[in-house]
Formats: C-alpha cells, structure tokens, sequence
C-alpha cells in the first residue's frame, strides 16, 4: 500500500539520478590516485586531496572506490601492476636467481628514478608513519611476500647446485630485500639511476658461487 503517490515528475527525477552515467574516466582519477599516494603515501593523503588531484567530488569518490582504505587497495593492486612488475617478470624468466636479482635491481634503478614519476616504490613508503594498521600490515605482508619468493628461487637454485649447499638462503633473500627497499629510499632522497646501478653491482659481488 502506497502512502502518499509521486507525482510523475518526481519519478522521471528519481530516474536521471539513479540512470545517470559517471561523469569521469575511473581509470584516469585511478592512475592520478596512485600518483598521490606514491608521492605522499597513506598518511598524508586526505580524502579532500584526492577529490582534488583525481577531480571529482567526494560522493563520486566513495561510488566510485569506496572509502580511502579500499581506494588505497586498489591503488596498490594497480601500482604493481602498472609499475611494479619488474621484480616478477626478472624472477619468472631469468633462468637463475642470481640472474633474476641482478636483473631486478638493475631494472629498480630505472624503475626507482624515472623521471616524471614519483621517486622509488610505493610499498615501501606508502606506510610511513602510517596510523592505519591494516593498511600497514598488508603493505608489509607484500614486502615479506617479496622476500619469500627470492628464499623460494634461491633454494631451488641451491638444490639444482646453481648454489653452494651451505648457502644461507633466508639471509641471502633478506639481504636482496633490504638492497631493493634501501635502493627505494635513496632514490627518494636524491640517487641517481648511475649511483643506484653501482650499488646493485656491489650487492650482487656478495653472492656465493658454485
């Protein structure tokens, strides 16, 4: 039972709003979302600063994206598919881990200065002083994530004898992590690509030998 009837007007009214089409291009107010949270990371990028640099109002944000946290999600999946698969792929196709973290951090240099981007790897800083703890905990289970797969290739290396059998491949992988988010930091603070690729020939010296 209906209590009080529309007028027709109202239900033509009630129509454009619900049938109305998004008025921006997601994929574009996306890519200027990463941008932001990669130069300034979680913390310091307000809602109203992305309304800004994405250009739309923050209704068209929430419908769009959700809140902030499940935007960030979502910026993260993207940066490291649109910017952070380098890592991956050196892992995947190089025949060895040695191969594959020499390719790796060369390519990071590149990666880490490339100009017109943001400076170094949005995983690394994005939850810097990060009040969030959810968001700081999948930030840093990505970055353990990384660090399991080098100890994974390493190990198999280790046993087709690529590697000596006494090779400690936990601390190998965890070294290759801090060189990669070290690398991150001093892109941040001004490295350049010729300085970062130094110290990527001086981490890989340290490697053992069959």
């Amino acid at each position: 039972m209906v209590g009080i009837e529309e007028t027709g007007e109202q239900v033509r009214a009630k129509g454009r709003v619900r049938g109305r089409p998004r008025s921006f291009d997601r994929e574009t107010a996306l890519e200027k979302a990463i941008m932001a949270f990669w130069e300034h990371g979680y913390e310091a990028t307000s809602v109203s600063d992305l309304t800004r640099v994405m250009g739309i109002g923050a209704p068209s944000l929430y419908a769009a994206f959700g809140d902030k946290q499940a935007l960030f999600a979502e910026v993260v999946s993207e940066y490291g598919t649109r910017y952070g698969s380098f890592g991956d792929r050196a892992l995947a196709e190089e025949p060895t881990a040695r191969a594959a973290v020499a390719r790796m951090l060369r390519e990071a240099a590149a990666k880490y200065t490339e100009p017109g981007l943001p400076h170094g790897c949005l995983v690394v800083h994005a939850a810097t002083n990060c009040s969030n703890p959810e968001v700081e905990a999948s930030l840093r289970d990505r970055r353990n994530a990384n660090i399991a797969a080098f100890e994974g290739r390493i190990r198999a290396d280790i046993a087709a004898g690529e590697l000596p059998a006494d090779t400690d491949a936990a601390a190998l992988a965890r070294h290759t992590g801090a060189v990669i988010q070290g690398m991150s930091q001093q892109a941040r603070d001004g490295a350049r690509r010729e300085e970062l690729e130094a110290l990527a020939e001086i981490a890989m010296a340290i490697w053992p030998r069959a």
